[in-house]
Parts: structure tokens; C-alpha cells; sequence
């Protein structure tokens, strides 16, 4: 029995395993790192610095998007997990978070955008959900929520600019 056998039997609404019968019920990853098992309705990915996660549907493919486990955002460090108010759903990332809300979409946030918006209370701050990724150059980047937007700069580094009617 494995880490993914283990959380797979934990979490049962995934489905069925999708390579039943290929020869090989996980696959060791190019990085050398990790393993993942896809099933009929997510996946389970695990390393040894974090244990077993699993990532499914429009936050899965938000985190594919980003480049999966081999992107900016890395590997998963939570399951998919509700959040209010409303909603929401998220996956914690070794590298950020993608939040995601029926009416709102996924979105995903990093780096002292990130860092800023949880010292202001996540979702249920100020701000509210994302309604934009993190977007920008090296040199400026921004995020945008439901109640103000957060920009970073190296000078400034992350700074909170409310919403304005």
C-alpha cells in the first residue's frame, strides 16, 4: 500500500483509478521527486517533503495551466478544501494558492502578493476573493479582488490599494 492508496481510499468520490489494467497503478515523475495517480474524477499527487494531495476539477486545471507540478506553483500541499464566505474552494501550492468560486473562476496567487492578502485574512478579509491571476512584468506585478487590487514592485514591495466606486 501507498500514500496515494492511502488518501484514495479516503476520498473515493475521485472514481475508479484510470490506468486499471496499464501495468502500473502510480508514475514516478520527471523531476524525480514525486508521484501521481490520475483517477476518473482528479488526481493524487504526493513527494516525501509533503505526503498525498489531491487537485480536482476547475482548480486542477487552473494549476495545469500554471504548469502543473512543474511550474511556478509546484507541488500541492493541501487537498481541495472549502472556504467562505460563499463557495469556495482552494488548493495550497509550494509556490502559491488558486482559489476558486462558482460565480468568480479560478485564479491563482503568489509571492508577496500572496503573503499580503493572507495577512489581510485570505478571502474572508478585506479584499475577498481574487478575480484575476497575478499578472504583470518582473518589474510590476498585480492581482486584483473582488473589494481592491494588491501591486508589487521591488521598491514597494506588496502594497494593498482598495477599491474605489
Amino acid at each position: 500500500m501507498s500514500a496515494i492508496d492511502d488518501k484514495w481510499r479516503q476520498n473515493q468520490w475521485l472514481g475508479q483509478p484510470v490506468d486499471e489494467g496499464a501495468g502500473s497503478a502510480e508514475m514516478s515523475l520527471p523531476d524525480g521527486r514525486g508521484r501521481v495517480r490520475d483517477f476518473q474524477n482528479g488526481s493524487i499527487y504526493w513527494t516525501p517533503e509533503h505526503g498525498a494531495f489531491e487537485v480536482h476539477g476547475d482548480i486542477r486545471v487552473k494549476w495545469a495551466r500554471c504548469g502543473g507540478h512543474g511550474g511556478f506553483l509546484g507541488y500541492p500541499v493541501t487537498d481541495e478544501l472549502g472556504c467562505g464566505p460563499g463557495n469556495g474552494r482552494f488548493n495550497h501550492f509550494e509556490g502559491g494558492s488558486i482559489y476558486w468560486r462558482p460565480d468568480l473562476g479560478a485564479h491563482e496567487v503568489h509571492g508577496q502578493i500572496r503573503d499580503l492578502w493572507a495577512q489581510l485574512g485570505w478571502q474572508a478579509g478585506r479584499l475577498g476573493y481574487p478575480v484575476s491571476d497575478v499578472r504583470g512584468t518582473p518589474e510590476r506585478r498585480g492581482s486584483t479582488f473582488e473589494h481592491g487590487t494588491i501591486t508589487w514592485t521591488p521598491q514597494t514591495g506588496a502594497v494593498m490599494l482598495p477599491k474605489t466606486d
